[in-house]
Parts: C-alpha cells; sequence; structure tokens
C-alpha cells in the first residue's frame, strides 16, 4: 500500500496537482488526492520523509525534467508541478528537521543587482528543494555587498546568481571578484544561470559552472556532490 500512495504521488507532481480541486495537466483527475493529501496520508502511514521525496517528488520532476526538454510540457506546466513539490516541501520541512534528515548542502540563491526577475530563480529554489537541498532565497536586485556579507557569516556551499538581461550579467562578474578579494572563492561554489549568461560566460568570470534552467541545477550540484570526497 506504501508503494501505492508513493506512485500515486510521483503521478500527481506528474500531472501538477497540488489539492483534489485541481484537474491536472494531461487529464481530469478532479476529486481525487493531490499532492498535499498524499503527502499526509503518507506521513500518517509512516513512509520515510527520503522514500516520500526521492521516489515520489524527485521521480516525479524527473519526468516532468524530461517533457519540458522534449517540448511535452511547457513553461505554464513545469510551474503547475515545481510548486506542488515547493507546497510539498513545505510541510515535510519539519518532519525532515524532527528526524536530522542531513540535506545535500546549502544553496543560496539570488538575483543580481538592478534585475528585478525572478520566475527562473522561484523554478530553480523549488527544484533544488525537492531534491534535497537546504535553499536560501536572498531575493531580487540584491547588492554585492549583502551577498559577500551572507557567504561570510552563514557559509553556504553552493551560490546560484541569476540574471536575465544583458545589463545586469555584468554584476555576477562583480560578484565574483568581491568574492575573491575576501578570500571566499574557495569556500562556495559559484552557478550562474538566466537568460543573458552561457557555459562561455561562466568560464570568463571564473564560475564554477553555468546552467541552462532548474532541472540542468540539480544534475550540476549532483555531479558535484560525487566530486565530494
Amino acid at each position: 500500500m506504501s508503494e501505492d500512495i508513493v506512485a500515486a504521488l510521483k503521478d500527481n507532481v506528474i500531472q501538477g496537482r497540488r489539492t483534489k480541486d485541481d484537474e491536472g495537466i494531461e487529464e481530469d483527475m478532479t476529486g481525487t488526492p493531490g499532492v498535499l493529501e498524499l503527502i499526509q496520508e503518507a506521513l500518517d502511514r509512516g513512509i520515510p520523509t527520503e522514500v516520500i521525496i526521492t521516489q515520489g517528488l524527485t521521480a516525479g520532476m524527473q519526468v516532468v525534467g524530461e517533457k519540458f526538454s522534449t517540448k511535452e510540457y511547457f513553461i505554464p506546466d513545469m510551474l503547475a508541478s515545481a510548486e506542488a513539490v515547493g507546497a510539498a516541501m513545505d510541510v515535510l520541512k519539519p518532519y525532515l528537521e524532527a528526524s536530522n534528515v542531513e540535506t545535500k548542502g546549502k544553496f543560496a540563491i539570488v538575483t543580481v543587482k538592478g534585475d528585478i526577475h525572478d520566475i527562473g530563480k522561484n523554478i530553480v529554489s523549488i527544484l533544488l528543494k525537492g531534491a534535497g537541498y537546504e535553499v536560501e532565497d536572498l531575493g531580487t536586485d540584491v547588492p554585492t555587498e549583502k551577498i559577500v556579507e551572507f557567504v561570510m557569516e552563514d557559509h553556504p556551499d553552493y551560490l546560484g546568481l541569476s540574471a536575465l538581461l544583458t545589463t545586469t550579467m555584468v554584476v555576477m562578474g562583480e560578484v565574483i571578484e568581491a568574492l575573491k578579494e575576501n578570500g571566499l572563492m574557495d569556500k562556495v561554489k559559484v552557478l550562474i544561470g538566466g537568460a543573458a549568461v552561457s557555459d562561455e560566460y561562466a568560464k570568463e568570470i571564473g564560475a564554477d559552472a553555468y546552467c541552462v534552467d532548474g532541472f540542468d541545477a540539480v544534475k550540476v550540484l549532483d555531479a558535484f556532490q560525487g566530486t565530494k570526497a
């Protein structure tokens, strides 16, 4: 029965259904339990949070990622699934803390100074939470000094910099230079993303990686995990 609940959870993530009132992306499933109802049922049955996340939420989002890459799903579809996972992670957070489940690492994410776009950043945050990372969202239009201060005081393992505009992408390089000046570049891995940037630009400014989207960010971070001693 536990396997049935987890399988249903995965299917509802794929369908982008937060609650029983949602229809679903590909078919009308209104009235059947959605992600939030299934999460509660799984917790009531004592299914481990690790199983709920890896076999239900993360497995579902992997399918969504595949559908998105083949253009079977579009941004609104991906957002529906990502938001369902985000709501689920909010429910699971106290259970994760109580069970002392280790996260894969602390990830700070920010849209740099001068840029207020946050849809891509928000999607990345949700997907990383669902993949087992502790995410701290510093917001949009964040000054370089504040980013450096956060890295210095809160010691994140990873820092994600987002910029949509060609006029603000240069700030990413400024952030990296400021991190170097404060002796922090060897203490945090910096990832960049956004419509304005590229892998070549990441190399140019000294970032550790460029991520095409949220799904790619999960792959890149998991690859970093594999390099840890």
